[in-house]
């Protein structure tokens, strides 16, 4: 099959096994490009997530999309954090994007994003700012100005623009005139607006997650895309986004469990005093990979339950608006995930190393990309705000926060 072969038609899913080909190949091109080093990107994942339109896969099939439930589609995030977390990352915001347009009121506007994500296209994101803006709030340098001649502009510089430098169109969060904020969706290639690859973080290296500065960027009336207003009062909070970032772990989980077990099936020896002279025979070391085991299910196993209660939020406020006490469970089932397990996660790549001896820690090997890209996808936002709040909502029934960070 070419890359470029036409695997669905819009409303309508691939068939399974094209998407289980699909995902043979993304992880195939992962584990190449990490034997070469691992410094090259995602470029022919990405290719292939828009060849299959895979960025439609939680649109409604009558909108032109594949049509997956809350579960299917966070399934999905799995078997691709698996096969490649970087990719998976790359479509945080793009999914974000999609959710908010199949919330939204049908207009011409929706309409035509809709139509772009129903052809493959991908939204990046360009909304964080290394500022004194406090996170998580509304407040961005990044100003929308309307000039003398009444032409609109972006001024600004964004970081942490993940998925951008690969997307098709860019959702820009900015302050407008009024000091309101305001969002607007682009063409990523738009003159005056430039990426750069600057991203340092210890995981999750191949995100695109730089800096995009916005130089008198031009941005038309009708690229003009709400923001809505009060976080968790007429809008949905960030449960999608939270619940994202931890199906991605759940996917690296099982990667990891995958070398847990290569490393002991390919040892030939193991040391004078251990249990057993054959290492898949030592109880000590299958003890650990059933541990590294337990966590990678069990870490699904959250995701899938979380998803469900998306999913019944994102149905009701499709049938009937927006659902106040359907969202917050959603929220805190989301934030209890993160709460949950990242411990274990951590715990259990840094555990890949009790059971591959000394070879296990060559830089070839790159077994620890595993705690570097869980640890990248978990320090987001502050485990112990996420358990504070929690407390706080079981002791007290206290409100979750205004913040798409839950």
């Amino acid at each position: 099959m070419s890359l470029h072969t036409a695997v669905s038609l819009p409303g309508s899913a691939p068939h399974p096994d094209v998407i289980t080909d699909l995902l043979g190949r993304i992880s195939a091109d992962h584990r190449r490009r990490l034997d070469d080093g691992g410094h090259e990107p995602p470029s022919l994942g990405v290719e292939l997530v828009k060849a299959h339109r895979v960025g439609a896969a939680p649109l409604d099939r009558d909108l032109g999309g594949w049509g997956l439930s809350t579960e299917e589609f966070f399934d999905l995030v799995m078997a691709l954090g698996e096969a490649d977390p970087d990719l998976a990352h790359i479509l945080r915001v793009h999914f974000s994007v999609v959710e908010e347009l199949q919330r939204a009121p049908r207009t011409p506007n929706a309409e035509r994003w809709i139509a772009v994500v129903a052809d493959g296209g991908l939204i990046g994101g360009v909304t964080s700012e290394q500022s004194t803006n406090q996170v998580g709030g509304q407040t961005y340098d990044t100003r929308l100005i309307r000039t003398d001649d009444g032409r609109l502009i972006l001024r600004g510089r964004k970081y942490y623009s993940t998925g951008a430098q690969y997307s098709d169109h860019l959702r820009v969060s900015a302050q407008g005139d009024d000091g309101a904020p305001v969002g607007a969706i682009i063409p990523a290639d738009r003159v005056g607006v430039v990426h750069t690859d600057d991203w340092d973080g210890i995981g999750q290296r191949h995100t695109g997650s730089g800096t995009t500065v916005l130089d008198d960027v031009v941005v038309h009336d009708d690229e003009l895309f709400p923001l809505g207003t009060k976080v968790g009062v007429d809008r949905p909070r960030g449960a999608l986004l939270q619940l994202y970032l931890h199906a991605i772990a759940a996917g690296i989980l099982r990667s990891l469990r995958t070398d847990a077990v290569a490393l002991v099936r390919g040892r030939q020896r193991s040391y004078t005093f251990a249990t057993e002279a054959s290492p898949t025979a030592d109880p000590q070391l299958l003890q650990v990979v059933g541990e590294i085991d337990a966590v990678a299910y069990a870490a699904s196993a959250v995701v899938r339950s979380a998803a469900r209660e998306l999913g019944v939020a994102l149905q009701a406020a499709r049938a009937g608006g927006f659902d106040h006490e359907l969202e917050h469970r959603a929220s805190v089932a989301a934030a209890r995930v993160k709460v949950a397990i990242e411990e274990p996660a951590l715990r259990a790549a840094g555990r890949i190393f009790d059971v591959g001896g000394a070879s296990a820690i060559r830089a070839s090997a790159n077994l620890d990309r595993h705690w570097r890209n869980l640890r990248t996808l978990f320090s987001h936002n502050p485990t112990v705000y996420k358990a504070r709040v929690l407390g706080d909502v079981a002791v007290n029934h206290a409100p979750l926060p205004d913040s798409s960070f839950f």
